[in-house]
């Protein structure tokens, strides 16, 4: 134990380093103009992968963006690990709006801001800390694979895994792209939920109406719009959508005050829905509204609008499938737009849900790894979001051990202005990796 905390630290400086050189690269897979920077990203962590002592380091495509594959052969007998982490952000944003430059690491009271300090160039520098902290001596057999288009729902991650699914086998799959529970506290991420999402357009006129002349007789767009997608929840905030799967969640603590202080809920706001705030997070369906296509304020007129649309997001429970949820959505919309409007719906990204039984000698390792690098037990958690992947790496390989961990923390507003990562979790997950990876090496051969 001792020893494993110690070569960690020693390597921490330099995986910082490295860290934050990977932060200046603005990897956004989402925006064509900054393509290029994904695939600096992909060179640097080939490179870094190589210095690591991995002699087998490639940067695969199928169609999409850059993905880079590391292999190092296990000892005979010992189990192969997969280590997965992506190098591709999500846009910041209004820059302004952040306290520092987005893509300029800063250190600010034991947190590290910039965009993909945590989410997830964060899991790639955990890995990094787990390998150098053997120092080319690796008790297992280890596969760095680190994806470039997972913020963009990983549209080519099927091609990638069905054309290198001889590179990427193993016995066991490190997910590093979750949270924990506290920055005290780690967690398991043992549930998901999927994702579906739709574009809802809703057409009452072939041409725009003075509203002077006709408004009070001749509905427009707008208002059909706000009562339809009213409709999707009850007045207590409950999805109101018929067929939806929910599921139940852990018995765990998560008191009001706590759901407004990670949320930041403004004074009188209040919760939606009913059940715990477990049970609304990881086992129960939500639907939100992600985007309006109007005419804007800055352009209006005294006319009715013919036209208007809404994209639609939700987020499926464990145990149910997001195609047949997307189905139900689309005939909810279908079916309850007033006056009779015409109503398109498009389909959009799908992405299953999926439940995790974290029972077994992997599992138990892992477990006694948090609790040696931590000083406490994990927290078994679900996670409200969605990583679709790991559905297919589950189907890909139907009997590897899948756990999923990460660096992130209530605090570390992924996705949003101020991503940042608290430091003291960073070194507590390396060495937590790389206390399972000699764990992993000495289980019964």
């Amino acid at each position: 134990m001792s020893d494993i905390v110690s070569r960690v630290q020693s390597v921490l400086p330099s995986v910082r380093a490295d860290l934050e050189a990977l932060v200046r690269i603005e990897s956004v897979w989402a925006d064509p103009g900054r393509r290029d920077e994904v695939h600096r990203t992909a060179e640097m962590v080939s490179k870094l992968l190589a210095r690591a002592g991995f002699d087998d380091v490639r940067t695969v495509s199928e169609g999409g963006a850059p993905a880079v594959i590391a292999r190092r052969p296990a000892p005979d007998g010992a189990p192969t690990v997969l280590l997965y982490a992506h190098h591709d952000v999500q846009p910041e944003g209004d820059a302004t709006q952040w306290a520092s430059a987005p893509f300029e690491p800063a250190e600010r009271d034991g947190r590290l801001y910039g965009r993909g300090t945590a989410d997830d160039k964060a899991g790639i520098a955990t890995h990094l800390a787990a390998i150098r902290a053997f120092d080319g001596d690796l008790p297992v057999g280890v596969t760095v694979f680190v994806e470039g288009e997972e913020e963009s729902g990983s549209p080519s991650l099927g091609a990638l895994l069905a054309a290198h699914q001889d590179l990427l086998a193993a016995d066991v799959i490190v997910i590093a792209d979750s949270m924990n529970w506290t920055t005290e506290t780690p967690s398991l991420t043992v549930s998901l939920r999927g994702l579906a999402d739709c574009v809802v357009e809703v057409a009452t006129l072939d041409h725009g109406l003075h509203s002077g002349m006709w408004g009070g007789v001749v509905p427009d767009a707008v208002s059909v719009l706000v009562r339809l997608l009213a409709s999707l929840h009850d007045d207590d905030g409950n999805v109101a959508v018929k067929g939806l799967h929910e599921g139940t969640a852990a018995d765990v603590e998560y008191p009001p005050e706590q759901v407004r202080e990670e949320t930041g809920m403004l004074d009188g706001v209040t919760e939606i829905g009913s059940g715990t705030v477990a049970e609304r997070l990881w086992a129960k369906p939500a639907i939100t509204v992600i985007g309006l296509d109007a005419t804007s304020i800055a352009k209006s007129s005294n006319t009715l609008i013919p036209r208007a649309r809404a994209k639609v997001s939700m987020r499926v429970a464990p145990g149910g499938d997001a195609r047949a949820h997307l189905e139900a959505l689309t005939r909810h919309l279908e079916r309850h737009a007033p006056w009779g409007a015409r109503v398109t719906v498009t389909p959009g990204d799908l992405g299953q849900p999926y439940a995790i039984d974290a029972t077994g000698p992997v599992y138990d390792a892992a477990r006694s790894a948090f609790r040696q690098a931590w000083g406490t037990d994990p927290v078994d958690m679900g996670v409200g979001g969605s990583i679709p992947f790991i559905a297919a790496f589950a189907a890909a390989f139907p009997e590897a051990k899948i756990l999923v961990t990460g660096v992130e923390d209530p605090a570390t507003q992924a996705h949003a202005v101020d991503e940042s990562l608290d430091l003291g979790v960073l070194e507590r997950a390396a060495t937590s990796e790389a206390l399972l990876l000699e764990a992993l090496g000495a289980l019964d051969r």
